[in-house]
């Protein structure tokens, strides 16, 4: 929906402003109903992904050790063919240095069969460990799955019980929204994501900042109530709206809901 082009007074606008920010700060103060738990939520998401990688990783490792075995046993079944042979040749030989030549022969082979059968049991162990960790990966996972279960029911109740509303909100905010002109819009959305409460415009209340609580010169105080320009606290930065005018606008929000149709 395009921005209004009427021209709006200086009270206006504040007006417009001030009844955004109570919209506002009802969508905050649904967010703050849910807490912590879409972060909670996030980061078991991202634990239980990072240990999903952790148990593919194992499994691939797994693999390969077993792969390897396969190919050592390959090679001690070779040289073991090879040995028969060289045995065998040894009973024609000619003289004692074809004799020797396959001693040397066999030697070799025997100590390859040695060294595979030596790597053989180190990916045997190899695979051992991982197995074990994929078992205790495996439970972890399933534990902070249902942990993780029962985080997301609660999120999820949360926002059934409050979509409704939210939206009704967001909607009636983005009415407000397309009255105030960018400048001044983007103004405000940049106050209220600073702010520790998200308020952005606030009445002066007992001569301060109704957002810091610094107080407010008396000159500025009636150029405030004259309404005439957008003032700001020039300690926090917030828009200041007299109380009167404030009061008119929670007065309506009390008589016709968050501001009825705004």
């Amino acid at each position: 929906m395009p921005k209004t082009e009427k021209e709006y007074t200086v009270e206006e606008k504040l007006a417009n402003l001030y009844k955004l920010q109570l919209l506002v700060s009802e969508i905050d103060r649904i967010k703050n109903l849910r807490g912590e738990l879409p972060q909670e939520v996030a980061d078991m998401e991202a634990a239980i992904e990072g240990l999903n990688n952790r148990l593919t990783n194992d499994q691939n490792a797994i693999a390969e050790a077993e792969a390897k075995i396969n190919v050592l046993q390959g090679k001690i079944e070779e040289a073991t063919a090879q040995i028969k042979k060289y045995t065998k040749q040894q009973d024609d030989v000619q003289n004692n240095r074809q004799y020797e030549f396959l001693s040397k022969e066999i030697e070799y082979q025997q100590l390859d069969i040695e060294l595979s059968n030596k790597r053989i049991h180190e990916n045997l162990e190899t695979i051992e460990g991982l197995k074990r960790r994929l078992d205790a990966t495996s439970a972890e996972i399933d534990e902070r799955q249902a942990d993780l279960d029962i985080k997301r029911g609660e999120l999820d109740e949360i926002i059934a019980e409050t979509r409704s509303e939210e939206e009704t909100l967001r909607e009636k905010a983005k009415k407000i929204e397309n009255t105030i002109e960018t400048r001044l819009l983007t103004t405000f959305k940049r106050i209220h994501k600073k702010t520790h409460n998200g308020l952005a415009i606030v009445a002066i209340e007992r001569e301060s900042c109704g957002g810091c609580f610094n107080r407010i010169t008396p000159q500025r105080q009636i150029d405030v109530k004259m309404r005439k320009k957008i003032m700001v606290c020039e300690y926090c930065g917030r828009i200041l709206i007299d109380e009167e005018l404030a009061n008119e606008n929670e007065m309506r929000r009390r008589r016709k809901g968050i501001l009825a149709n705004v």
